[in-house]
C-alpha cells in the first residue's frame, strides 16, 4: 500500500512541508478551536506529549519518531559516538514523558536502532535513515489501522450499539484510528451504528474528542456520562464495546484509559462483548501482567479544576487520579490487532501473532 505525502499530511501529527519540524493539532483545544502547533525542540516535543497536546497511544508513538528525526537534523556534531549520546539522551527525556504508554518507548527504541546499527556511517547518512523510518512508523501505522478497522467490524453488523471509552479515532492515530475505526470505516462501506461515547472524566477525551470526530463524520453518536454506562447496557442499547489501549501485557491485561476498566466489568455483568482494539506495537510481551504496568499520576487540578470557571472542590482536598487503569483479561472478549482477532487463552495466542 502507497501512502502519499498528501494522507500523510492530512493526519493529526505529521511532519513540516519542509520536514525540519513536527506538526500536531493541538487536542487539548478541540472541539471549539483547530489549532497547529509546531514543535522543534525536545521539549517542545515533551511538553506536548505530557500535556496531551498530542495523545493516542500510536499517535504519540508517530510524534516521537517524528520528533527524534527532527531533533537529530539539529546536532551540530559530526562524531559518531556524541552523536549517538546525545540522541539516546533525547530518547530517554522523551520516555519519561508519558511512561505507560508502550508505543511511545517503542517508537523511540526504533529510531535508536537506527543510530545504534548504523555505526560504520556518516552522520548525515544516518539522519537520512531516520528521515525513512520516521516515515515509516506513520506509514505502517495507517495500513494497520486500516487492517483492525476492518477485523472490528466483522464482530458487529448493521444497526448494532457500541460503547466507547476516551478517543481512539483518528486523532489518537491515523486515518481510521483503533477502537472508532470500525465505525467510520462502516459509514464509508454504508453499515450504520449507534455509538455511546462515555464523557472519559477528567479530560473529557469523550467528550471533546471522540463525539466531534463521530459526528463530523456523520456517525449516530450519543454523549453520556461515565456513570450512565450501567443504564445504557441494562436497556439493551449496547451491543458491543470497543476501547482502544496504551499498552496489552502478555497475559492480555492490558491499561486504557482512567474508567476502562469499570466499563469491562459492566459489560460483563450484563453479557456484552468486550473488546479492545490497538496495533501489535502496544503489545508487550516483557510485561509478563497488567501488575507490572507502571500507572501515571496526573496532576489533582484536572479534577479540581480543570473545566471549571472556578474551582469546584475545595483548593486543599487531597485528589487521587491516575491516568489509566488495567483492565483484567478475564474480563476481555478479544483483543482486535493489525494481525486478527486474538481470543482467550491470551498468553498462549498472543505468542502466536508474534511468530
Amino acid at each position: 500500500m502507497v501512502i502519499t505525502k498528501e494522507e500523510r499530511m492530512g493526519c493529526s501529527v505529521h511532519l513540516s512541508g519542509d520536514e525540519k519540524s513536527v506538526i500536531i493539532l493541538d487536542q487539548t483545544q478541540l472541539p471549539n478551536r483547530q489549532v497547529y502547533l509546531t514543535l522543534e525542540t525536545a521539549e517542545e516535543i515533551y511538553d506536548a506529549i505530557k500535556v496531551l497536546a498530542v495523545r493516542g497511544a500510536p499517535a504519540i508513538g508517530i510524534c516521537a519518531g517524528y520528533g527524534m528525526y527532527v531533533l537529530a537534523l539539529k546536532k551540530q556534531t559530526e562524531d559518531y559516538a556524541a552523536f549517538r549520546k546525545e540522541m539516546h539522551e533525547d530518547g530517554e527525556y522523551l520516555i519519561s514523558s508519558r511512561p505507560t504508554a508502550v508505543n511511545l518507548s517503542w517508537a523511540v527504541k526504533r529510531m535508536l536502532g537506527v543510530v545504534d546499527g548504523n555505526g560504520d556511517k556518516t552522520v548525515p547518512e544516518i539522519v537520512s535513515l531516520l528521515h525513512d523510518e520516521c516515515y515509516a512508523i506513520q506509514d505502517e501505522d495507517i495500513e494497520m489501522c486500516r487492517r483492525i478497522s476492518e477485523y472490528g467490524l466483522s464482530l458487529v453488523k448493521d444497526g448494532d450499539g457500541i460503547l466507547t471509552h476516551c478517543n481512539a479515532g483518528p486523532l489518537a492515530t491515523s486515518r481510521y484510528g483503533t477502537a472508532i475505526g470500525p465505525m467510520l470505516l462502516g459509514k464509508e462501506k454504508g453499515i450504520e451504528f449507534h455509538v455511546f461515547a462515555d464523557e472519559t472524566r477528567p479530560l473529557l477525551q469523550g467528550a471533546r474528542l471522540t463525539s466531534y470526530e463521530l459526528q463530523k463524520a456523520g456517525v449516530d453518536v450519543t454523549l453520556i456520562c461515565d456513570n450512565m454506562a450501567s443504564l445504557v447496557m441494562k436497556n439493551g442499547w449496547v451491543q458491543a464495546c470497543f476501547v482502544g489501549c496504551d499498552r496489552i501485557a502478555a497475559n492480555g491485561d492490558f491499561a486504557n484509559k482512567i474508567g476502562t476498566s469499570g466499563v469491562a466489568i459492566l459489560a460483563k455483568h450484563y453479557g456484552i462483548p468486550f473488546y479492545t482494539l490497538g496495533p501489535t506495537s502496544t503489545i508487550d510481551m516483557s510485561c509478563p501482567t497488567g501488575a507490572d504496568i507502571k500507572i501515571e499520576q496526573r496532576n489533582p487540578d484536572e479534577i479540581r479544576e480543570m473545566w471549571y470557571r472556578e474551582p469546584m472542590a475545595p483548593a486543599d482536598v487531597k485528589c487521587y487520579n491516575p491516568a489509566f487503569d488495567v483492565t483484567d483479561h478475564e474480563l476481555l472478549t478479544a483483543i482486535v490487532t493489525d494481525r486478527g482477532i486474538v481470543y482467550p487463552p491470551f498468553e498462549e495466542n498472543l505468542k502466536k501473532i508474534f511468530e
